[in-house]
């Protein structure tokens, strides 16, 4: 993880230029069926900030994280709030959260240390909460573009939560990805319930 947070570090205009435009609507109604405004929002590995100033505008309670200090200033700038840096294995949060918005984020832990991270997040959602993820669709697990990637597919995501604390699968999806010269990538989208 610490080559992927230098990288995020040392390209984090670049990052957050790449990101910030990009349509993720889709994905918003996705999470917005079961977590409603007003609900608190988690939004972990938060990177440019994009997706806490949505759920912001439309009433819901953010709190935004990131594990990258530059990412973290600038999504500060760009939110008009405080971004804490805070790894993902250090989130200590109890009964906070109706919902998690992971997008693009856990991607980047190993897959051997998702169901401890799981664990984690499970402790911070209220009972019933939702934590929504995404991941790159497919089996692969290594470095790719000088960052660590776990990709999922419908079955590693069955076998991670076999490994992890109480979640049930509500919903997944794939989707392409949306930014441009990307079309060819595809994404699982899991919407998961803490039991």
């Amino acid at each position: 993880m610490d080559k992927t947070l230098q990288y995020y570090n040392e390209n984090a205009k670049a990052f957050v230029e790449g990101t910030w435009g990009a349509d993720v609507s889709g994905l918003y109604a996705f999470l917005q069926k079961y977590v409603k405004p007003g609900a608190a929002i988690l939004d972990l590995g938060c990177g440019s900030g994009r997706d806490s100033l949505y759920f912001l505008s439309k009433g819901y309670q953010v709190c935004a994280v990131d594990g990258s200090e530059e990412l973290c200033k600038m999504a500060a700038e760009r939110i008009g709030r405080p971004v804490e840096c805070k790894l993902f294995q250090d989130i200590d949060d109890v009964d906070q959260f109706d919902g998690i918005w992971a997008c693009s984020s856990l991607l980047h832990v190993p897959y051997d240390q998702l169901p401890s991270i799981l664990d984690k997040l499970h402790t911070a959602l209220k009972a019933k909460g939702y934590l929504y993820l995404s991941a790159k669709y497919g089996t692969f697990s290594g470095e790719r573009n000088g960052r660590y990637f776990t990709d999922l597919d419908e079955a590693r995501l069955e076998d991670l939560l076999k490994k992890a604390k109480g979640f049930s699968i509500v919903e997944t999806r794939i989707t392409t990805d949306v930014r441009p010269g990307r079309e060819d990538e595809k994404w699982l989208n899991a919407i998961l319930q803490k039991l």
